[in-house]
């Protein structure tokens, strides 16, 4: 079983690298470096927060759950 902060690094590392993903793809097809990081921070605003939501409703759904009974 792993650490909350292996978890937490794996995690932000993870982010990191959609991150510089998103900014080189965007750089190379619009061949501006600004815009590029304008999106690719725009990305991790929306993912971040559509990743919370996505969680949130989640744990609304009962499918798959295994309750401990004893």
């Amino acid at each position: 079983m792993e650490t909350n902060l292996r978890s937490l690094l794996k995690a932000a590392t993870w982010r990191i690298t959609g991150t510089l993903d998103t900014f080189f793809i965007s750089w190379f097809l619009t061949g501006k470096p600004a815009l590029a990081v304008s999106i690719a921070i725009t990305e991790v605003i929306t993912k971040v927060s559509l990743y919370f939501l996505h969680e949130r409703a989640w744990n609304r759904v009962q499918w798959g759950i295994k309750r401990n009974h004893g």
